[in-house]
């Protein structure tokens, strides 16, 4: 049996996501979420998706695919507490496939948290970043919710 990486910090595990995205191992992917079955993963315009198992079988179709990811952080803001870690990132993810290569600009937010394991990602909710053009009405303005 493999022995589960354990990761000493909030940011060691996200590096640890991110690089298994880029990569398009699975295994290393799967390795930073927590095991329990209550994890979520929300993907831009996707349902939630709920539990390990279902995450898993989810992000192996993706990582199978013909296309690989780039991830390029743009900016992070992090809220620290000593067992519970959110980062919401500003990214661009680069997809590049047999037509061509698309950037798309990707609000991101990653809950972590910490237990004898180390940390661990319970939740990731990407979207994609609307213009500003998208986001406004005709008249200019907007509802706050």
């Amino acid at each position: 049996m493999q022995k589960k990486t354990i990761y000493t910090t909030p940011q060691d595990a996200e590096n640890a996501f991110y690089s298994a995205i880029h990569r398009g191992d699975i295994e290393a992917f799967m390795a930073v979420w927590s095991e329990d079955e209550e994890i979520l993963c929300i993907l831009p315009g996707g349902p939630r998706i709920i539990g390990y198992n279902d995450i898993r079988e989810t992000w192996r179709h993706i990582l199978e695919n013909d296309q690989r990811f780039g991830i390029r952080v743009d900016h992070q803001v992090v809220l620290s507490g000593a067992l519970v870690t959110v980062h919401n990132l500003q990214v661009t993810v680069t997809l590049t496939n047999d037509q061509g290569v698309q950037r798309v600009p990707v609000l991101a937010t990653n809950i972590f948290s910490r237990g004898p394991s180390g940390w661990r990602l319970m939740v990731h909710h990407a979207s994609p970043i609307m213009s500003n053009d998208e986001d406004e009405t005709e008249d200019g303005d907007r509802t706050l919710h």
